[in-house]
């Protein structure tokens, strides 16, 4: 009968407690960058808008609509990075992401029935910036064209 050694931190728990403290809910670099490729393409927006529901990471009040930039271990994606299970206290981990996923599903449904529109805009989808900006810019522009 052989015991499996439990697999602990590489880092001490200082050490981890000063990088879990460094990751940022908001102005990640996936966000800077998709906010700098919109603007660069004419579309202005507001960021972080706090009396909407979710604070969507940007808001495009003109065309009523919002994006969140998500990344896919927080929320949970089913890409290769998001499906990827924590070994270390991983029953707290798959609890808090899907707290996350269902603050987010709340959000969006409450962002819906407000009349607005929401795209979510996944981390592993920003690799190819140039083109998530042109189908961001896209599904702006089909909206505007059905208002005129």
């Amino acid at each position: 009968m052989s015991r499996r050694k439990k697999r602990t931190d590489i880092f001490p728990a200082e050490k981890r407690s000063e990088i879990m403290r460094a990751v940022k809910a908001k102005d990640t670099k996936p966000e800077i960058a998709l906010r700098k490729a919109l603007f660069s393409k004419g579309f202005r927006y507001r960021l972080h808008v706090k009396t909407l529901p979710g604070r969507p990471d940007i808001v495009f009040p003109k065309h009523r609509a919002v994006i969140f930039v998500h990344g896919c271990f927080w929320h949970g994606h089913d890409c290769v990075r998001g499906a990827r299970a924590p070994k270390t206290n991983a029953e707290y981990w798959r609890s808090k992401i899907a707290r996350n996923r269902k603050r987010d599903h709340d959000a969006i449904v409450a962002l819906q029935r407000h009349g607005w529109r929401i795209k979510i805009s996944w981390e592993c989808d920003l690799k190819d910036l140039p083109g998530e900006a042109n189908k961001i810019a896209g599904w702006l522009a089909r909206r505007q064209k059905l208002e005129s």
